[in-house]
């Protein structure tokens, strides 16, 4: 199955499948975020599972190089998956995953239902004020 645009939360959204390929540094994330641009996405949702093992290991540099791209291009960015096996076992990932969730422009969620909850909770917000 391939990647898909879809409206989570009045937002659209590419939901990339969980079997594409895995997002090892910037030419992925480039390819992505042309993907993205085409299908009309302002946030893009990958599953952890497409994320390398250098992603979840921030020594590399390669989650703030993706991260970076998706930040110059405004797009949303959202890891969709439990990262807790990740995060357990590193104090400067899980705070990094702490203070992404606080922003908003990249946030690790356990699925699509509740990056969807989000994105809408975050419309409503945006739309009080004006």
């Amino acid at each position: 199955m391939a990647d898909s645009l879809r409206h989570l939360g009045g937002v659209p959204v590419l939901v990339c499948e969980p079997e594409g390929p895995v997002l090892r540094g910037e030419r992925e994330a480039l390819d992505l975020i042309g993907e993205a641009f085409g299908a009309g996405a302002e946030w893009v949702a990958v599953p952890a599972s497409r994320l390398g093992e250098e992603f979840f290991q921030l020594r590399t540099r390669v989650a703030g190089d993706i991260i970076q791209k998706f930040v110059n291009y405004r797009l949303g960015l959202a890891v969709l998956g439990d990262v807790s096996r990740h995060t357990a076992g590193s104090s400067a990932l899980r705070d990094f995953v702490y203070e992404s969730n606080r922003g908003a422009q990249t946030w690790f969620v356990l699925d699509a239902e509740s990056l969807a909850d989000r994105l809408a909770r975050t419309a409503s917000a945006d739309g009080a004020g004006g």
